[in-house]
């Protein structure tokens, strides 16, 4: 797309590098709803494109018509048949489905939750929520009926319109026709439209409130050529106001697509846009507000057949058909406005379009129209227009223009009217804001301040801010927060008394202020709020912002206990380890300072870990507090000290604090509390209980033990007896409970509990030989002491415990009782009373055994027929009876036959060594579970008939498979005597059991067995007995099947004749088994289809074909005989049977043969093959009429291709150009390739005319060397690529002219510039290449590229036009790359030129400096001072020192700003001495900045010069160098002046000493007595004095004294002068200190005169005035140092030691904050202490 268009159009993705196939990528198989999902339905896969994840694709087996996704969330719709159905991916769950009774033509998501359905008559709606079916919406109007194409449906956002789109043929060819039906869902009418394409928006209109829902559609009549847009507004409520409606605009269609028609309207919601995409791929963009169309322009040669717009950027995604390509349009604002105003000059559109979406461009318009209303005196309409131009005109001249315009009488000033223009619009800026509120908060109206805040009207600014301050600090706190003002913001909280949010809002904007001054000031005016304050300090984020000890002792020192409390719970609560001395600190002040109870809450929180644990216990115990002080307490002797008031504690925390001792103190301590008595033993059993396991059971019984404490024991282990498994707990808890007399809880732990030892107990309570035996009885019983139990209670007569026990205890254990009793001899009556007494729950098979271990089994037999009398169905009770029967002979058989309880297994092996047949019975009673027992008895005692009966009774396949299955013996042999009895059996089975059977399934289960057996010899027989001799089961279909299928395995040579005497078997799975690979009967099952497909034995007819058709596959399929399949083909001639063969001869590559059979069958399904084994075959014309064929049923691309393939092939062009323009859905574009690219360019000619693909046409024609008629194409294509190959092909033809022509049109684009210089220069034609482009300078459109390339060509073939084409086109250039290019041609001048012109002074000085043909004085003393890198300067400097010299001065005079002139000094001292000579009066100029450097430089060369003068002034103007090197340096010069120099700088360095000796070896005496005088040093002076006293210097010592009178002590003067005889020279010195001396004792004895009562009073009341924190008014925030006036009794405000304050003596003892000294005292004269003549 060109450089300057309003629209920006890309390719973001491609469906086919995406693996969608091309035939799926069309209408109603590929679907896009919104810019998440584009979905595709596949032959056997629908494709789920991810587009917000990198277009991801998901490919899912469904097979469905059409699948469409949900533009909002991921459901998927899928259409299958009249079958629609919704699932939600993201939960994999179906959502809803439903069955409709028409096919739906089309369907679309109309919102986030209903999908619209359309029929071929109706449109319905169905909704994702719910279960209810699709609702009708309306019927489709007769103008849009049957015959129209659906292709779009919208709906209005107020859901009350819907809009359905089609298209249909027209009247003439090539014709296409748009339909549309507006319906109303509120009214239920529809109105029929003529066009093809629209859509529903909403869109905020000037001057109305609420918003227009507007329609805007494409209108196109079948009459009318022109086509038109129509905006105008549906469903606006009548009583607000007429609808917006605008007249229709003309849309301009291009002439070269009057017959193209748009496909799709989209909406820009964002942007108020409107795109109409076309068929064509022209895309018009529309202005929704006036109807205007703002561009036009072609962007692809494809038809885009599905869009959707992007709700984000207001975007447009389409879709072109077949290629998959995936556009992205939308609006490029910042080149729109330019666009309108350059190209359509339309400024109204362009001043609307810029306001409406504040885009620039249309700057100057605005001015103009506002100077022009402004003129015109319309305020109101200037405002307007002020406020919809964006940024344009809202600036501080536009708002003193409205305040300088008069009020008119009766209205509001106009400035007010430009504001409120303002504030309806949006809001304020900055200086609006301001200029604003001056007025309303004049008026005394902050209520519309506030107002406008709350709305976010107002830009908030400080100034505005600083503006509401006086009116109101709310309003004004409010704006500070919005504009992070923070030091106002916290003034604002600091007036308002919100001292708690000062530091969250500090420290969470990052803002640091002096907190100790605010806290110092805050402490005695507000002591609350300096709490809060503090709080807030010491828990702001990172750390606290105050020292905490010096904070808690300034509230500590004005006896702020309860302040300084609540300020250290805050500060320490974090419970860190070096806070334990506060930690303590704070216990203790409450602790001794009365309030004990606020220190029991602290400690009772548990916030605090770290302080001293043992001192605070001892603070405690002292305070009563024995719980508090027994938790501070680790040592034992302490704790059982605290522990003798436990009858004051609380049971539970004497309880709870156990937990907290180790296991030898808990022991110590519990054995202390029990020493003292009876009244402690309920809390120690409590005790006991809760720490059993910590502290041992053991220990503590003995505990208990020792203390005699059986009841307490009892308790204890009561407690714990349940959940301990501790054997000596549960023990001594059955000891106590019995000492006690507790029995029945002694037997309930003998019976529950299975901890205790049982021997340890049971000899316990047999030796206790307790009055209640039942402990010992349940003992006992639970781990098998019955036989010591029966026999304690036998020998101690307690019988009647015996049958209690059987009885109502233990009935399981009767066998062992009874047994036990049978042992001690007694008395059978007694045994058998107890017997029938337990009854059926004595348990049989254990009382069996040992009944025959005695041998005593019959006496049970009354015992046990009770039990079966009573309904007994037990095995072993019938077991049992049995074995007495079989004994006793008593009817065994009608016993064994006839009883159903007795178990087999048991009586069967009993029976066997009585009588084989009682045991044949017993295991036939078994019902299979006794068979391998039967099958044994039988072989060994020869019962085969019977085994063969039961055998053939049961059917059981696995018991068949016992008795025939041939056992091998261990070396492979068989063993014949098994062998011998199987025969046997078989035998018996063939003859005797299965002939007298009549049951089917006894007859097939046989049959099966025998098949299992693998006997098909012994099978054949059986069969053919059942089947051909004549039976009941000779028709069976299943014993017909098994005697074929058996005949296939075993003998072959007989199938055949079973398949002609039998007729009732399954031929088709005969069939299949005869020709799998393990049997390959081939012919056997060709003759069973055969047989089947006559009428006789197969009716139906379609049947019949089935047959035919698998006989036909055996013949092609497995006998590979191809002729006699078209022999047989020509016998039964169906259709079903030629597809079959033609298939076939596909496979066998017999692509002729295959045509030939499909088109006898009619059959097109296979075309897909056909035609690539007739391209592979290469026989064109031969196909040719199967694609006809095929195209009569089917219309499918691939048909319709090689169609024309195939007359292209044949170079049929007059066929193939009347099937070209005649209806088809061949792809023409991709045949054509296909011709082009295997040489038909006649045939592709047809083609690609056809499509209007101008771009190959123009291939076609320069294959076919047709030039002129390849540009003309090419002019049609206006495509790039086209015009280039033109281009090159004309050039290689010499068509210079027509080469010409289409390089000027190839040159407009700049990415194939290169290519056109690259060809032209390999060809050589260099000349035609520098016209072409000299040409290319004329175009409209001329880029910077070809001026460009034109300056390189320059550069090569024509130098000297270079310089003249840089200085005309320089603004159109690349710099770089002509630059560049000048460099290789080594045409520097050129390039300097062109680096000054585009600001790279770096690289003009550097070439410049490199090339002496490029220089240029003036030019590289313009271009240095823009350098950015500055090494380029010094690089300057030591070029022109080398090259020219005598310019130096004038460059550094250049460079004086720019440089660092320490550096350019040091370089000149590296070039030499000559270098500084020539800088000198460069470095003059800039000594005034004091550079050290430079002034040394100067000073060595005013030496050099003996220019002692200069040097002076220089030293006295400029003092940063190394002065003491200089005079150390000078002190030694032979001239006089330079010495007085080095004195003089001695001097000002205060070296006093080496000053003076320099003045005095050269007698400048003037010079020592000034230098010690300005040194003020009184021995210095002395010392003087005294060299002139001995020198004799009269004169200089009078002198020395006038001077340095000051700092002349009057006692060495007098001295000096009485020695050495001056009297007269010191006279003057002690006249003027006398007169000194009175005036300083007059003036202090004024000062200590005693001040007047008014006056000590006013002192006094200046002094408070002076103490920060009192009276003074607001707080200051900065105010520092110090805490501010203490009050109290003391300085500082610090009560005395032990008069009833807190003792501080713990605090300050590393000094405190502030300046206060430690102890809490106020320094005196310091802020916040006394005065120093003050008492209070």
């Amino acid at each position: 797309m060109a450089a300057g268009v309003p629209i920006a159009f890309q390719e973001v993705l491609n469906l086919q590098q995406l693996q969608v196939p091309e035939t799926s990528i069309k209408h109603g198989l590929t679907t896009m709803e919104s810019d998440k999902w584009i979905v595709s339905v596949e032959p056997n896969q629908v494709s789920l494109i991810d587009l917000q994840n990198q277009a991801q694709v998901t490919r899912r087996p469904i097979k469905a018509e059409a699948a469409v996704m949900n533009p909002s969330s991921n459901i998927l719709a899928l259409r299958s048949g009249k079958t629609i159905q919704m699932f939600n991916l993201d939960s994999k769950s179906k959502l809803k489905s439903h069955d409709v009774d028409s096919p739906i033509v089309f369907w679309k998501w109309t919102s986030a939750t209903n999908l619209a359905l359309v029929t071929a008559t109706s449109v319905y709606h169905w909704s994702t929520e719910g279960a209810d079916a699709p609702a009708k919406i309306f019927e489709r109007h007769a103008t849009i009926g049957s015959n129209t194409q659906i292709i779009n449906y919208t709906v209005s956002p107020d859901n009350k319109w819907c809009l359905l789109g089609g298209i249909s043929a027209g009247s003439a060819p090539g014709v296409v026709n748009g339909n549309m039906q507006l319906y109303s869902v509120e009214k239920k009418v529809s109105q029929p439209l003529s066009g093809h394409g629209g859509s529903f928006c909403s869109i905020k209109l000037a001057g109305r409130d609420d918003m227009a829902q507007c329609l805007v559609f494409h209108e196109k009549k079948p009459e009318d050529p022109a086509h038109r847009l129509f905006v105008m507004e549906v469903g606006r409520d009548p009583s607000k106001g007429a609808p917006h409606r605008i007249p229709p605009t003309q849309i301009p269609v291009p002439p070269e697509a009057a017959s193209d028609f748009p496909v799709s309207l989209v909406i820009d919601a964002k942007n108020d846009v409107a795109f109409l995409l076309t068929k064509a791929g022209f895309v018009y963009m529309f202005d929704i507000h006036s109807g205007k169309t703002m561009f036009r322009t072609r962007i692809t040669q494809e038809t885009m057949f599905v869009t959707c717009a992007q709700a984000s950027t207001g975007a447009v995604f389409g879709i072109t058909v077949r290629t998959g390509r995936v556009y992205r349009v939308g609006l490029n604002g910042a080149n729109l406005i330019p666009y309108i105003v350059n190209t359509l000059r339309d400024n109204d559109l362009a001043i609307k379009v810029a306001g409406r979406l504040g885009l620039p461009g249309a700057e100057h318009l605005y001015t103009q129209q506002f100077e022009a209303l402004m003129g015109a005196g319309q305020v109101k309409e200037a405002a307007q227009l002020v406020a919809s131009s964006g940024s344009a005109l809202r600036t501080p001249q536009t708002i003193a223009r409205f305040q300088q315009i008069p009020a008119e009488p009766g209205a509001p000033q106009p400035v007010f009217q430009y504001f409120s223009t303002l504030l309806e619009h949006g809001k304020l800026n900055e200086q609006e804001s301001i200029e604003l509120a001056k007025p309303v908060l004049q008026q005394g109206r902050p209520q519309l301040m506030e107002k406008w805040l709350k709305d976010d009207k107002l830009h908030c600014s400080e100034a505005l801010g600083d503006l509401i301050m006086p009116h109101d600090t709310a309003m004004a706190l409010s704006v500070y927060l919005r504009s992070e003002t923070h030091a106002k913001a916290i003034q604002c909280f600091v007036q308002r008394g919100e001292y708690d949010k000062i530091v969250p809002y500090s420290t969470s904007v990052g803002y640091s202020m002096d907190y100790s001054s605010m806290l110092s000031q805050l402490l005695f005016s507000n002591p609350q709020g300096a709490l809060d304050l503090a709080k807030g300090l010491v828990s702001a984020d990172g750390g606290p912002l105050i020292d905490i000890q010096a904070t808690a002792e300034a509230f500590l020192s004005s006896n702020r206990v309860q302040e300084t409390t609540a300020f250290l719970l805050e500060a320490l609560k974090d419970n860190k380890e070096e806070h334990a001395y506060l930690q303590t600190k704070l216990l203790e002040i409450n602790l001794i300072g009365g309030a004990p109870q606020v220190a029991d809450a602290i400690m009772q929180n548990g916030i605090l870990t770290h302080y001293d644990r043992a001192h605070i216990g001892k603070l405690c115990e002292r305070a009563g507090m024995w719980q508090r002080a027994a938790e501070h307490y680790s040592d034992i002797n302490d704790i059982k000290r605290v522990f003798k008031n436990s009858h004051q504690m609380n049971p539970e925390f004497v309880v709870t604090y156990f937990g907290k001792l180790n296991r030898e103190q808990s022991i110590a301590l519990l054995k202390d509390m029990m020493s003292r008595g009876p009244s402690n033993m309920q809390v120690c059993v409590e005790v006991a209980k809760k720490y059993n396991d910590e502290l041992g059971s053991e220990e503590l019984v003995k505990v208990f033990e020792n203390a005699k404490a059986t009841e307490g024991l009892y308790y204890y282990l009561g407690a714990v007896v349940n959940f301990s498994e501790d054997p000596v707990v549960h023990f001594k808890y059955i000891q106590s409970a019995c000492m006690l007399g507790q029995f029945k809880e002694a037997e309930r732990v003998c019976r529950d509990s299975n901890i205790y030892k049982p021997e340890q107990v049971k000899e316990y309570l047999k030796n206790a030989k307790l009055p209640d035996p039942r402990p010992l009885i349940h003992v006992c019983d639970r781990y098998d002491f019955v036989d010591e139990l029966t026999e304690y209670l036998y020998l101690n007569s307690l019988l009647q415990y015996v049958e209690v026990y059987v009885t109502k205890v233990s009935p399981t254990k009767t066998p062992q009782v009874v047994g036990k009793l049978f042992d001690l001899g007694a008395n059978e009556d007694f045994t058998k009373r107890i017997l029938m007494a337990v009854g059926t729950a004595c348990p049989v098979e254990e009382m069996v055994e040992i009944a025959e271990m005695r041998n005593r089994l019959r006496m049970l037999q009354p015992w046990l027929e009770a039990r079966v009398a009573t309904g007994s169905t037990e095995p072993g009770t019938h077991n049992s009876l049995g074995k007495i029967y079989i004994q006793m002979n008593k009817d065994p058989k009608a016993f064994l036959t006839n009883n159903m309880f007795y178990e087999p297994k048991v009586l069967g092996p009993f029976c066997e060594s009585l009588d084989p047949s009682l045991a044949f019975v017993a295991y036939k009673k078994g019902a299979g579970e006794c068979d391998d027992e039967l099958i044994k008895i039988s072989f060994t005692h020869g019962l085969f008939r019977d085994l063969a009966r039961y055998l053939v009774e049961r059917q059981d396949l696995e018991l068949w498979a016992k008795v025939l299955t041939k056992e091998e013996g261990e070396e492979g042999d068989i063993d014949a005597e098994k062998e011998s009895q199987r025969r046997q059996l078989i035998d018996q089975v063939v003859e005797w059991a299965l002939p007298e059977s009549e049951s089917a399934d006894e007859v097939s289960c046989t049959v099966k067995a025998f098949m299992a057996a693998d006997l098909p010899g012994e099978l054949i027989v059986l069969l053919e007995r059942i089947i051909l001799q004549g039976s009941d089961f000779s028709d069976n279909k299943n014993l017909q099947n098994l005697l074929i299928l058996t005949a296939i395995r075993a003998d072959h040579t007989k199938v055949a004749s079973y398949i002609d005497q039998l007729d009732n078997f399954d031929a088709k799975d005969i069939a299949l088994i005869c020709v799998s690979e393990s049997h390959m009967l081939y012919e056997e099952a060709f003759t069973i289809y055969v047989k089947f497909a006559k009428p006789e034995h197969t009716t139906d007819k379609e049947e019949q074909i089935e047959m035919q058709v698998l006989a036909m596959g055996v013949l092609v399929d497995y006998m590979k005989d191809l002729d006699r399949a078209k022999t047989f083909a020509n016998q039964v001639d169906e259709k079903p049977v030629w597809s079959k063969l033609g298939n076939a001869q596909l496979e066998e590559k017999m692509a002729a043969d295959a045509i030939l059979s499909f088109i006898s069958a009619e059959d097109a399904s296979e075309y897909v093959r056909v035609c690539a084994e007739a391209n592979e075959a290469e026989i064109y014309a031969e196909v040719i009429p199967f694609l006809k064929m095929a195209r009569k049923n089917l219309q499918e691309n691939l048909l319709d291709t090689e169609l024309i393939y195939a007359y292209a092939k044949t170079n049929n062009l007059t066929d193939l150009e009347k099937f070209v323009n005649g209806p088809n859905v061949a792809n023409i574009q991709n045949i054509g390739d296909r011709c082009f690219s295997e040489g038909l360019y006649n045939a592709s000619k047809i083609l690609f005319k056809s499509i209007n693909n101008n771009s190959k046409l123009a291939l076609c024609h320069i294959h076919l060397e047709e030039y002129r008629e390849a540009v003309a194409a090419a002019s049609l294509a206006n495509n790039v690529s086209t015009w280039k190959q033109v281009c090159f092909a004309c050039l290689k033809a010499s068509e210079f002219r027509l080469a010409a022509t289409c390089g000027l049109e190839v040159i407009k684009y700049p990415d194939h510039v290169d290519d056109v210089v690259t060809t032209y220069s390999d060809l050589g034609h260099f000349d035609h290449l520098v016209s072409l482009f000299e040409q290319g300078l004329g175009l409209e459109d001329a880029h910077i590229g070809i001026f460009t390339e034109l300056g390189i060509l320059y550069t090569k073939h024509v130098p000297e036009k270079v310089m003249e084409h840089c200085k005309v086109f320089f603004s159109k250039l690349n710099v770089s790359k002509v630059v560049r290019a000048c460099e290789r041609a080594r045409l520097f001048k050129p390039a300097v030129y062109l680096y000054m012109q585009d600001k790279q002074a770096d690289s003009a000085v550097k070439t410049m400096s490199e090339h002496s043909s490029a220089f240029d004085n003036d030019l590289f003393l313009d271009a240095i001072v823009k350098v950015r890198n500055a090494e380029i300067m010094y690089k300057a400097v030591s070029f022109y020192l080398t090259m020219h010299p005598m310019l130096f001065t004038r460059l550094m005079e250049v460079l004086e700003d720019h440089v660092d002139h320490s550096r350019v000094v040091n370089q000149l001292r590296r070039t030499g001495d000559w270098a500084l000579q020539l800088g000198q009066a460069y470095m003059k100029t800039v000594q005034k900045e004091n550079l050290s450097a430079v002034n040394e430089a100067l000073n060595e060369l005013y030496i050099e010069d003996e220019d002692y003068e200069s040097l002076r002034k220089s030293i006295d103007k400029f003092q940063n160098f190394n002065m003491i090197a200089l005079a150390s340096k000078l002190a030694t010069h032979e001239l006089l002046e330079f010495r007085r120099i080095s004195a003089y700088v001695y001097r000002c360095n205060k070296k006093w000493s080496q000053s003076i000796e320099l003045s005095k070896n050269d007698r400048m005496w003037k010079d020592c007595i000034d230098t010690a005088n300005e040194s003020a040093d009184e021995e210095t002076i002395e010392d003087l004095l005294r060299f002139f006293c001995e020198t004799s210097e009269k004169e200089c010592f009078c002198a020395a004294l006038y001077t340095c009178f000051s700092h002349v002590r009057p006692d060495v003067a007098i001295e000096l002068g009485w020695l050495n005889g001056y009297h007269h020279f010191i006279m003057p010195f002690l006249v003027q200190n006398m007169r000194q001396t009175y005036e300083r004792l007059q003036v202090l004895e004024k000062r200590t005169q005693p001040p007047k009562e008014e006056d000590a009073q006013d002192q006094i009341a200046q002094t408070y005035g002076q103490l920060g924190g009192f009276g003074n008014g607001m707080l200051m925030l900065e105010n520092g140092g110090g805490m501010g006036g203490m009050p109290g009794g003391m300085p500082g405000g610090m009560m005395p030691p032990g008069q009833g304050g807190i003792d501080m003596s713990g605090f300050g003892q590393a000094g405190m904050p502030n300046g206060m000294p430690p102890g809490g005292m106020m320094p005196n004269g310091m802020p916040g202490g006394m005065p120093p003549n003050m008492s209070m």
